[in-house]
């Protein structure tokens, strides 16, 4: 007999509460650096790393990409949650990148004043990673789920 955390953590309640939290972290990035793209694409100058000619493109672009995909998340359109992992990897990718470097940027999670700068890079990197947790949590329910439906979903 599973143990109530257990029956929890692979409850397909807790799986939908998980996917959906997670889909609308995305869905409010996106969107909050929509209505602004020109204050976010200052954020991306700051880290050193895109062209100028690509930062208006990048600063439109990704936000529209985090909006989709956390609203396929949200619905659990198949790809979605690959492409949120991807995401996050990146982030952190950069985040990291930021903090060996020392940059004194903001994150642009969220928004240009979303944390004051001196620690918005390490408090940043760490909401990643705990988002990093979400979404291995939704992969290996799916696995698991697969698996136990005598299936080969990857």
């Amino acid at each position: 007999m599973l143990e109530p955390a257990t029956k929890m953590f692979f409850s397909p309640s807790f799986h939908r509460v998980v996917r959906i939290a997670l889909g609308l972290v995305f869905v409010w990035a996106g969107a909050v650096k929509l209505v602004d793209p020109r204050a976010f694409a200052r954020v991306l100058s700051g880290y050193q790393m895109i062209p100028e000619s690509l930062l208006a493109p990048i600063a439109i672009g990704l936000p529209l990409v985090e909006f989709l995909v956390g609203t396929g998340l949200v619905f659990n359109v198949r790809g979605s949650l690959s492409v949120v992992f991807g995401l996050l990897v990146m982030f952190l990718a950069v985040l990291g990148f930021a903090m060996y470097n020392n940059l004194d940027v903001d994150c642009g999670c969220f928004s240009p004043e979303e944390i004051d700068v001196h620690n918005s890079l390490r408090t940043a990197f760490f909401r990643d990673v705990g988002l990093m947790a979400g979404a291995v949590y939704l992969f290996f329910w799916r696995r698991s789920r697969a698996r136990a439906a005598g299936g080969c979903e990857v």
